[in-house]
């Protein structure tokens, strides 16, 4: 078989028709990474999305935490003052009592 010449129209024809080929060959596989680069970007963004919503929730979570708004933090610091409140003659009690004994201790002490 020989080669046909280089100026042969229909050889030139076929040449052009397999280049042209290859390049949409080409540029499908270039189109359909582009595509897949794209999904996967958009997909990124949402995770951000997400992730910065969720950060926004907890940085407000934290917030009332640390002001100590919530109800627990209320309903514990209501109960440490009334505890604190219900407490406070105890020591004055102990006081009494002590000084009670040590004047009865006085007293025996004299009588004797």
């Amino acid at each position: 078989m020989t080669s046909p010449s280089p100026n042969d129209p229909a050889a030139v024809a076929l040449e052009l028709e397999r280049i042209r080929r290859t390049i949409e060959v080409g540029f499908t596989r270039t189109d359909g990474a582009l595509a897949l680069l794209v999904q996967r970007h958009d997909q990124t963004d949402e995770a951000i999305k997400d992730h910065t919503r969720r950060i926004d929730e907890h940085d407000g979570r934290l917030d009332t935490l640390e002001r100590g708004e919530t109800e627990r933090q209320k309903r514990a610091e209501s109960r440490l003052d009334t505890l604190e409140r219900s407490r406070w003659p105890l020591p004055s009690v102990a006081a009494l009592v002590a000084l009670c004994g040590l004047l009865l201790s006085v007293w025996t002490a004299a009588g004797r």
